[in-house]
């Protein structure tokens, strides 16, 4: 006898993605189910990128339906399609870029350039299409983290973006000498930053992840107010101080409305390389209060590692040097959490209206 399509629907409603945090019909993930005699094939479309996942959810699903199936084989087809998510009220989504991703800290020294170099190489290893814009106009640090010093070409009047271990990237850094100080005022700064990402040929990028200078001043309100956002990441350590400082940061997105995807918790515990005694430095479970606080999610935690560090410096982030390792695993955990919660906000349809323009004739 046949399973009807109904009755393997109910199962898959008992299939819970974790990065969604939704079964796979309440998260609008089943696509079909096509029944015969010899086979069954579900079909599922996922709204996020989740490559190394996939096979993991595949094993998952024929569990769920074994004993329905009978002697028929079973076929999962799983694909993606990332679509451009709403952004601030009247902005629009940039030429070329679904979606733009910001990681932003309170304070400096929360390791957040590490992680947004570490989180856009993740998502890409997860197959989706990024960039990378550092828009720490004083202080940049990606061209170092990603060993990358040559100028960038232009083209048809635009810059064309450097591209870094597969990675479209952009950056002051690019521009100028190591040692040249940026002693510019405040306007200089944000038209500078304006002019990186708006004169930049991003190519078809399903997310660009922006690395924020650290605090709450001209450039963050800039990129809030007026580049068109998608979401936003918060990066922060356990310490009491470093996470006052990260409540300003995710204060500052709500008031001009961008949505807090979740809380990155770097530097969550030290493991000594040499006895393997793990120690809470900066102490404990302050992601997690802060994601309970503020009705968001904690999307995952990061060690402190000298490795981690060591490769950053010598222009090999972790993803890149090492993405069979624990550590790069981690990161693209976190990747795909905040992707799949940027999949359920509010999508963009400005491109389905038509523009109307009045001729006099």
């Amino acid at each position: 006898m046949s399973p009807s399509t109904a009755e393997i629907e109910d199962r898959l409603a008992t299939v819970v993605d974790p990065h969604t945090q939704c079964s796979l019909v309440a998260g609008k993930s089943l696509m079909g189910c096509d029944i015969s005699d010899e086979h069954i094939t579900i079909k599922l479309s996922l709204g996020y990128p989740g490559a190394s996942w996939h096979d993991s959810l595949r094993q998952q699903i024929i569990a769920s339906i074994a004993d329905m199936a009978g002697t028929r084989t079973m076929d999962v087809q799983i694909s993606t399609r990332i679509m451009s998510h709403a952004v601030q009220k009247n902005l629009k989504p940039m030429p070329g870029v679904r979606n733009i991703i910001a990681v932003a800290s309170g304070k400096g020294g929360v390791g957040k350039s590490t992680t947004a170099v570490n989180l856009a190489l993740a998502l890409q290893s997860e197959g989706a299409r990024v960039g990378l814009l550092d828009a720490d106009i004083y202080g940049p640090s990606q061209p170092m983290m990603l060993g990358m010093h040559s100028r960038p070409e232009t083209a048809d009047n635009k810059l064309q973006p450097v591209m870094a271990y597969g990675l479209q990237t952009m950056s002051i850094g690019y521009l100028i000498e190591e040692d040249t100080p940026m002693i510019w005022r405040g306007p200089m700064v944000t038209g500078t930053l304006q002019q990186l990402l708006n004169d930049t040929a991003w190519q078809d990028l399903d997310y660009l992840v922006i690395d924020l200078p650290p605090g709450t001043g001209d450039v963050q309100l800039t990129l809030a107010q007026q580049v068109p956002v998608s979401g936003a990441v918060i990066v922060t350590t356990p310490q009491d101080i470093a996470l006052l400082d990260a409540q300003k940061a995710l204060r500052m997105f709500e008031k001009v409305s961008v949505p807090v995807l979740g809380i990155i918790e770097n530097m969550s515990v030290h493991i000594c390389s040499n006895c393997g005694h793990s120690e809470d430095l900066f102490g404990s479970g302050g992601g997690d209060k802060m994601a309970d606080k503020f009705g968001t999610r904690l999307l995952g935690k990061l060690p402190l590692n000298r490795q981690i560090r060591e490769q950053a410096d010598n222009g090999y982030p972790t993803v890149a040097a090492e993405p069979e390792s624990h550590h790069a695993g981690l990161y693209r955990e976190i990747a795909r959490n905040l992707a799949a919660g940027l999949a359920l906000k509010a999508r963009d349809f400005s491109h389905r209206f038509p523009n109307i323009s009045i001729v006099k004739g």
